[in-house]
């Protein structure tokens, strides 16, 4: 390499870390200035202290509302916003997979539809779904399960279009319709990919229910919000360990369940 070239690049290499380092510098300009509140080190402790020593009589209530309560409804929810979304679905998958179309015009039409659908965040759709049909655990999972088409849709779509041509073009030459061709040679292929992109989609759906309860959404979120607002922080401590313990073990039977699958 001449020297000329050894100078320019590192010429380029300078212009790159400038630029970066002036957004850097832009960015931080326009946040607010940083302040302390009087009170803050005295809610820190709050907040800590009950986080330290969660309100253990709130994780069942055989009278009331409780954390076992409320992390089955959170249960529940992601899993019926799955459930709903993974069905939905799959004809979408197939309207968009670009190798089980003649036209372009058909699998890019699919690929915006699903795309439309994604764009709008789940607690935005929670929001709507709430004015629709009130608050509660119905409002989330109808939340869950329209977001979720958009971006199951995709992975479905895209585990479809690398399966193997090779059965496909086998009962096609043996006088096969398009019906038989699709259970007997696309099917049997993409099930292995659909079911974990479905478990996956099950563990962020789960997630995103604790958020939609926030809003009025049903699930544990209701609960959380209401200790938080009340500033019991003994209680906050109890969700958020429930909350976690939950979304461990879910993640960890997940994680054994693709493994067997794929």
């Amino acid at each position: 390499m001449s020297l000329h070239k050894q100078q320019n690049k590192k010429w380029r290499k300078w212009i790159y870390i400038a630029i970066i380092a002036a957004i850097y510098i832009w960015a931080f300009s326009q946040m607010p200035a940083f302040e302390i509140q009087a009170m803050a080190g005295e809610i820190s402790r709050s907040i800590l202290n009950g986080l330290f020593n969660p309100d253990w009589d709130f994780v069942y209530d055989p009278g009331g509302e409780d954390l076992l309560r409320g992390l089955l409804d959170t249960l529940a929810i992601a899993f019926l916003g799955t459930i709903v979304s993974a069905v939905l679905c799959i004809p979408f998958a197939f309207w968009a997979a670009r190798n089980l179309h003649r036209y372009k015009f058909i699998p890019e039409s699919g690929t915006f539809i699903l795309s439309v659908i994604r764009t709008f965040p789940e607690i935005v759709m929670a929001i709507l779904f709430i004015k629709a049909v009130g608050p509660g655990a119905f409002a989330g999972v109808l939340a869950l399960g329209i977001h979720s088409i958009g971006m199951l849709g995709k992975l479905y779509s895209e585990a479809i279009e690398t399966i193997d041509d090779g059965p496909i073009e086998a009962l096609t030459a043996s006088g096969a319709n398009r019906l038989q061709i699709l259970w007997f040679a696309v099917v049997p292929q993409v099930i292995p990919a659909f079911l974990s992109y479905t478990l996956y989609r099950f563990e962020i759906n789960l997630r995103s229910a604790t958020i939609l309860g926030i809003i009025g959404a049903g699930g544990i979120g209701t609960p959380l919000i209401f200790a938080i607002t009340s500033r019991d922080w003994d209680r906050v401590g109890i969700i958020l360990l429930g909350i976690i313990v939950m979304v461990m073990v879910l993640d960890f039977l997940s994680g054994l369940l693709r493994k067997r699958i794929v």
